[in-house]
């Protein structure tokens, strides 16, 4: 039976703020961020920063940090509170198991980025995808299909 938990931080929310900009390492964003934290955890990471606090307060802080360079800055909700102990490493040895996913997730940043700044180079409004081109004959014609069936199925 495992052991009842008890939240540290009750009605608090952690979010993860990936960094993956040309101009700004996690370090700068970090000082910028502890100026406008208000009462908001901060911790600087290899990927960008981590932040816990009441949810309006830890909003208003991505909001200002998000504004430094929008389209290379990401945020995601972390799923439990930091040092719970069924996740943290302390507990378990070695890398948090979500870890790897944040690797993985760090590495199509730059396609996103890509993307988002095409939609703002554009004025933000999206293209129209393309019809799918049909071919003017089907490769396989339907009579054709049945024959088919019907000599297989005899």
């Amino acid at each position: 039976m495992m052991a009842e938990y008890s939240p540290d931080y009750v009605g608090t929310v952690t979010k993860y703020v990936f960094v993956e900009s040309p101009s700004m390492t996690p370090g700068e964003l970090a000082l910028r961020a502890y100026e406008a934290s208000e009462g908001v955890l901060i911790k600087e990471t290899c990927f960008g920063l981590q932040v816990t606090g009441e949810p309006e307060s830890v909003d208003r802080l991505i909001e200002v940090i998000r504004a430094f360079d929008p389209a290379h800055i990401f945020v995601k909700d972390r799923g439990f509170p930091p040092g719970d102990p069924r996740r943290c490493r302390a507990n378990l040895g070695g890398a948090r198991p979500g870890y790897l996913g944040h690797e993985r997730e760090f590495r199509i940043l730059r396609y996103i980025t890509r993307g988002l700044e095409e939609l703002d180079r554009r004025g933000g409004e999206e293209a129209e995808p393309a019809p799918p081109t049909l071919d003017k004959k089907p490769k396989l014609d339907i009579k054709r299909l049945q024959e088919l069936i019907d000599t297989e199925e005899s």
